[in-house]
């Protein structure tokens, strides 16, 4: 390993020299408190960054084996370092010097949700970091003296500010630890509780803008729970909280427009993640298997199984084998529902708004007008209990036009000027007083759920001269040659998320072997194990640090949307 002074002997030796020279610098470098590796030197000043890693042995930074001690401890510290870390960069280093992304540090971008990253690590030996950087450069010139005073100055002095315990925040520290382990605590008295999500009380779910996942601060209304829903759970850290328990069942969001029903589904959407302290949904919790279900014209659906509700097509489509280059809203809905079940979903989330209004209610003027032989498609109305009763899975639905749902509802939460009321007995009485006149359609039985098997072949992460392609935005994938829409997939929470994704698939499809002749859901459950005993790394060509865990159903949303997919059987 060579030492830190060589390394600046060898910039200055650099200097004026072609960009490409800069390849001496990959390797490790001992450093008084710390070791760098330089794992990825960039072409030239105008592409990918470099990508260095810093390790800090454990003894100098200091950080009590108590923060990290399990798994929502560990993962809530490391990603306050990756937030100290880009705190820092613009306060210690000076930033843009060259041609190109020259002289800048940076790391990956991040959200309100602590997610487990591969950004920061910590173990019992010592704490590392990834950060990008792009070496300085006049053209394709080397400027070896502002490299080295980025990597033998600023470096240092931002590992010092940022990953020595002594230098942190210990109150911030301490807080974001125990609003992760504490949230990560309620979620796991849901089921016991028999609740599908908890709101809790002083919650703030409107968001700052519609392109802003920060919370809104002026005239934002404190979520206070009805006391027929009001529950109490216990808390690791801060002791017991009160809010709203959603129970099982099926549950309606119902109210006027601009009432705050969309908003409250938004905030039970991402409760599936822990979110950091000051975001107004700390302590807003949802199961982890809740899946967002909407309408998405136009998508990909290779062989799913949808004649629970969709069957008898005039042109004799099979819909026990269903695909489709171009779904239409309801098949398309349909085909989500079936998809998430595959996985394991057990809550869905549905607002009436995003769906296709003939998958979800067909009343009884239209029964009269178009018989049932006629009409292809049943409703979602006439399978929510079904679903519940034989296969445990729940709904909470956003409903802002139709009454016939109280018919099928265990609970209904009116929203009023944004604050929850109970009005479940107040709907049942309605449904006394004005009985239905639509005849139900869905049977008795929900019917089967998929259960597909993958040709993992199918998914070609290369490019034609065989480089592994894998791009990523919040709302599309390019894995290989194929484009993954994603912008209906509402729980996917950041772009690290997307990406992470896409080197899951990869790796899917260079293993195939290893999954054979595997159900889909089995190898969502192995790929789900591997990713909370070994992280993402198992899954990762090369040490990359802009990745963030997704959950197994946003990996079958992606998978299930790549054109190239085929199935075995």
């Amino acid at each position: 390993m060579r030492d830190y002074r060589e390394l600046g002997s060898l910039l200055r030796r650099l200097n004026g020299k072609g960009y490409g020279a800069y390849r001496e610098l990959e390797g490790a470098w001992r450093f008084p408190e710390f070791i760098l590796f330089v794992d990825h030197v960039q072409g030239d000043p105008f592409a990918t960054p470099s990508r260095l890693r810093v390790r800090v042995p454990m003894e100098v930074a200091g950080i009590p084996r108590d923060f990290y001690r399990n798994k929502p401890r560990k993962t809530a510290l490391e990603d306050l370092l990756l937030r100290e870390i880009a705190r820092w960069v613009p306060k210690v280093t000076k930033g843009g010097r060259g041609s190109g992304h020259s002289g800048r540090f940076a790391v990956v971008d991040f959200g309100q949700c602590i997610l487990h990253r591969t950004a920061v690590w910590v173990t019992e030996g010592y704490v590392e970091a990834i950060l990008s950087v792009g070496l300085p450069a006049a053209g394709r010139r080397i400027l070896g003296h502002e490299a080295a005073e980025m990597l033998l100055s600023e470096l240092p002095a931002l590992v010092r500010r940022a990953l020595y315990f002594q230098n942190l925040d210990k109150v911030a520290v301490r807080e974001h630890m125990a609003c992760s382990e504490d949230a990560e605590t309620l979620r796991e008295q849901l089921a016991e509780r028999r609740l599908v999500a908890f709101v809790a009380e002083g919650a703030i779910l409107p968001r700052e803008s519609g392109v802003s996942d920060r919370p809104l601060r002026e005239g934002a209304v404190p979520f206070v729970p009805p006391p027929s829903l009001s529950v109490t759970l216990e808390r690791p850290n801060r002791g017991p909280i009160r809010g709203m328990g959603i129970p099982e069942g099926v549950t309606l969001i119902v109210g006027g427009g601009y009432h705050g029903k969309s908003t409250l589904l938004s905030a039970l959407a991402q409760g599936v993640y822990n979110h950091i302290p000051g975001d107004g949904r700390e302590y807003v919790v949802t199961r982890r298997e809740a899946v967002v279900i909407r309408a998405e014209d136009g998508r990909f659906v290779c062989g799913v199984d949808i004649s629970a509700f969709i069957s008898n097509l005039p042109d004799g489509t099979d819909t026990v084998n269903f695909s489709t280059q171009n779904a239409s809203g309801s098949t398309s809905q349909a085909a989500n529902i079936m998809e998430v079940l595959e996985a394991g979903a057990k809550v869905l989330l549905m607002d009436e708004d995003t769906s296709a209004t003939n998958f979800m209610i067909r009343d009884a003027r239209m029964q009269e007008l178009v018989a049932k032989e006629k009409e292809p498609i049943t409703p979602f109305l006439d399978k929510v209990r079904p679903l519940y009763r034989d296969h445990g899975v729940s709904s909470i639905l956003v409903m802002g036009g139709s009454g016939d749902y109280f018919e099928v509802a265990d609970c209904v939460i009116m929203m009023d000027a944004y604050r929850p009321v109970d009005v479940t007995g107040k709907a049942k009485e309605i449904v006394r007083r004005y009985p239905l006149k639509r005849r139900p359609e869905g049977g008795e039985r929900f019917g089967r759920i998929p259960r597909r098997v993958p040709d993992l072949f199918s998914i070609r992460a290369r490019s034609p001269k065989g480089k592994l392609k894998v791009r990523a935005s919040k709302m599309a994938l390019q894995l290989g040659n194929s484009v993954i829409d994603l912008s209906r997939v509402h729980q996917i929470a950041e772009v690290p998320q997307t990406r992470a994704i896409g080197y899951i698939l990869a790796y899917l499809a260079e293993n195939g072997r290893r999954f054979s002749g595997r159900p889909l859901r089995e190898i969502l459950e192995a790929v789900e194990r591997e990713i909370d005993e070994e992280g993402l790394w198992p899954f990762l060509p090369a040490r990359y640090g802009d990745l963030a865990a997704p959950r197994r159903f946003e990996v079958a949303a992606a998978l299930n949307r790549l054109r190239t997919l085929r199935l075995r059987y």
